[in-house]
């Protein structure tokens, strides 16, 4: 029985991580070898960089919750602890985009927190 050679396998395989090196520069996106290290580590930034946005965006919440709360006399962690004690289970997310677009029930929450602390 004649011998299949992997011809077609290793040109899917070399296709494929050209595609995905695509708008690469210079042989970064037209060498498989180069490419391949290229895309392997774009492929790993990728993902650490899904586990970094989460990180930013809980941080510029919490500093956006922090200059409001901060304007209404009270600073962030004082406002999260009177926010517990009074059992407002609200999370950071909903407070900053409060603290942003409807200051009156946000200056409510803060009020809540200080007669809570």
């Amino acid at each position: 029985m004649a011998r299949i050679k992997g011809g077609m396998n290793a040109k899917k395989k070399h296709k494929r991580v050209l595609k995905l090196a695509k708008g690469y520069r210079g042989a970064r996106s037209k060498q498989y070898r180069v490419a391949k290290q290229s895309v392997m580590r774009a492929l790993n930034s990728s993902f650490a960089g899904r586990k970094q946005r989460k990180r930013d965006f809980r941080s510029l919440w919490i500093t956006r919750i922090n200059a409001a709360a901060r304007e209404a006399g009270l600073s962030y962690s004082q406002m999260m602890h009177g926010l517990k004690l009074a059992g407002v289970d609200i999370n950071r997310k909903m407070l900053s985009e409060m603290a942003v677009s409807d200051p009156e029930g946000f200056k409510i929450l803060v009020d809540l927190a200080k007669s809570k602390n």
